[in-house]
C-alpha cells in the first residue's frame, strides 16, 4: 500500500509544482530548449534572430524579450502549435515557405491545439500568417500581419484563417497585404472586435459559419470590405467599411441576420445583397458609394428600417419582378427624396420610389440634377407614380424620414479607394 500512495503523492506534487522560467539567448538553439521544457513552463527568448521550424508539442509560453525574430528561411512553416494551452506573445515570426498546397504559415495551428493564444506579435512576409484548423477557443490578439506584398493576389494566403473551429476570439490585429486579411470556414460561435483589414482583396471572407459576432471593425481599401456568404445567425454592428474599390458589405445567401450601425462610405457599391430573407438592416449609414444598394436574387422578407442613404449617386440598383417595401415601420432617410410634410412629423407624406423615371433620367443625363427643384420635375415624378406603364419595379419606402438620424454623416464624404 505504500508504494502506491508515494506514487500518488509523487504525481499530485508533479502536476502542481511551479512552472520553470528557461531563457533563450542568441546563439543557442531554441527549438533544443523547446524540447528540454516541461508542460506549462515559460520560454523567454532574448533580442535576436533564431532560424528554423520550430515546432511546439506541449503547453508552453513562449515569450519575446525586447522583440526577437524566428525565422523560417522561406520554407514550411515557420511555428507549428500541435499541443494545447500554448501561448505565443511578443515575439517578431516571419519568412514561412510559399506553398499554397501545404498552407505554410508563420504559426501553423494544427488540429486539436486548443486554446492557442498568438498575442502582441508580428507576422511578416509570410504566406498565410495564421492558419488555424480544427482548434477551439483560440485567442489572437494585437498583432501585425502582412503578407507577401510583392505576390499576386491570388498567389498570396490570407491573413488569418479559420478552418473549422468554434469559439475563436479575434480582437485588435492590423491585417494588411494579404489575400483576404481573415478568412472564416466553416467557424461558428467566433468574435471578431477592433481589428484593421486594408490592402488586400477581402478585409473579411466568411463562408458557412454561423453564430458569429464583427463588431467595431475597420475595413478600407480592399476590392471588397466585408464579404458574408452562405451564413446565417451572425450581427454585423459598428463597423466601418469605406473606401474599398468594390463593396463595402456584402450579404449572399444569408438568413436570419442583424446588421446594424455601421457606416458603409465611398464604395463602388455600398450595401450588395444577393439571395438575403429574414435579415434586419437598421440604422446604418451608407453615404457617397457610386451605388447605395445593389439589390438582387430574390432578397425578400428583410426589415429595413432607420437607415440613411446619403449622398450616393445611385441609391438603389434593384433587380426584381415586384417592388419591394422597405421602412414599412418606420421609414429610413433618402438623400434625395423630393417630397414634403405638411404635419411635420418627420415623416414625408408621398412614399419614396428608388430609381423612378426622373432618377434613371438624372443618371442618364446629370444636368438634369439643376432642376430638380423645380414644378416641372417634380411633376414628372408624380405622372411616373400615376401611370404604372411609366415605370419599373423599385424598392419604395412609405415612410420616408425627413432628417437623417446620423448627424455627422458629410464627415465620410470623399473617402474613396485611391485612384478612384
Amino acid at each position: 500500500m505504500l508504494r502506491p500512495l508515494l506514487l500518488l503523492l509523487l504525481t499530485a506534487w508533479l502536476a502542481n509544482a511551479p512552472a520553470a522560467t528557461l531563457r533563450v539567448k542568441p546563439g543557442e538553439s531554441l527549438q533544443q530548449v523547446i524540447e528540454a521544457a516541461q508542460a506549462g513552463d515559460v520560454v523567454e527568448i532574448e533580442r535576436g534572430f533564431y532560424t528554423g521550424n520550430f515546432l511546439i508539442n506541449k503547453a508552453l509560453t513562449l515569450r519575446g524579450l525586447n522583440r526577437p525574430t524566428l525565422s523560417g528561411s522561406q520554407h514550411g512553416d515557420t511555428v507549428r502549435v500541435t499541443a494545447t494551452d500554448v501561448v505565443i506573445e511578443g515575439i517578431i515570426v516571419r519568412d514561412s515557405g510559399d506553398s499554397l498546397k501545404d498552407q505554410n504559415s508563420g504559426i501553423y495551428i494544427y488540429p486539436g491545439a486548443h486554446r492557442a493564444v498568438v498575442r502582441h506579435c508580428d507576422l511578416t512576409y509570410n504566406l498565410f500568417g495564421l492558419w488555424i484548423e480544427k482548434a477551439n477557443d483560440v485567442l489572437i490578439e494585437s498583432n501585425t500581419i502582412t503578407g507577401k506584398r510583392e505576390y499576386n493576389s491570388s498567389q498570396r494566403g490570407n491573413g488569418v484563417q479559420l478552418y473549422n473551429t468554434k469559439g475563436a476570439r479575434i480582437i485588435g490585429n492590423n491585417i494588411s497585404f494579404v489575400r483576404d486579411a481573415l478568412y472564416v470556414d466553416v467557424s461558428h460561435h467566433a468574435l471578431f472586435k477592433g481589428n484593421r483589414l486594408h490592402h488586400s482583396r477581402y478585409g473579411t471572407h466568411y463562408m458557412n459559419s454561423y453564430y458569429n459576432l464583427w463588431e467595431d471593425n475597420d475595413s478600407y481599401y480592399n476590392r471588397g470590405g466585408l464579404a458574408l456568404m452562405e451564413v446565417r445567425d451572425q450581427v454585423v454592428r459598428n463597423n466601418r467599411a469605406w473606401g474599398n474599390s468594390d463593396h463595402g458589405i456584402m450579404l449572399r445567401t444569408m438568413q436570419d441576420s442583424v446588421i446594424e450601425n455601421n457606416v458603409v462610405a465611398g464604395n463602388n457599391r455600398g450595401l450588395f445583397i444577393y439571395d438575403v430573407e429574414y435579415v434586419t438592416i437598421k440604422n446604418n449609414l451608407v453615404v457617397d458609394n457610386v451605388v447605395g444598394v445593389h439589390l438582387a436574387a430574390g432578397s425578400t422578407r428583410n426589415v429595413v428600417e432607420g437607415n440613411d442613404f446619403v449622398a450616393n449617386r445611385e441609391q438603389v440598383r434593384y433587380i426584381g419582378a415586384r417592388d419591394e417595401v422597405w421602412g414599412a415601420q418606420s421609414g429610413n432617410h433618402w438623400g434625395n427624396y423630393l417630397g414634403w410634410d405638411r404635419d411635420a412629423n418627420g415623416i414625408g407624406d408621398v412614399r419614396y420610389e428608388a430609381n423612378d423615371m426622373v432618377d434613371r433620367l438624372t443618371w442618364r443625363y446629370p444636368s438634369i440634377k439643376l432642376l430638380l427643384a423645380s414644378p416641372a420635375v417634380q411633376a414628372l415624378r408624380l405622372v411616373g407614380q400615376q401611370f404604372p406603364v411609366l415605370r419599373v419595379p423599385s424598392v419604395v419606402d412609405p415612410k420616408p424620414r425627413m432628417h437623417p438620424q446620423n448627424t455627422q454623416w458629410s464627415q465620410w464624404r470623399g473617402k474613396h479607394f485611391p485612384g478612384q
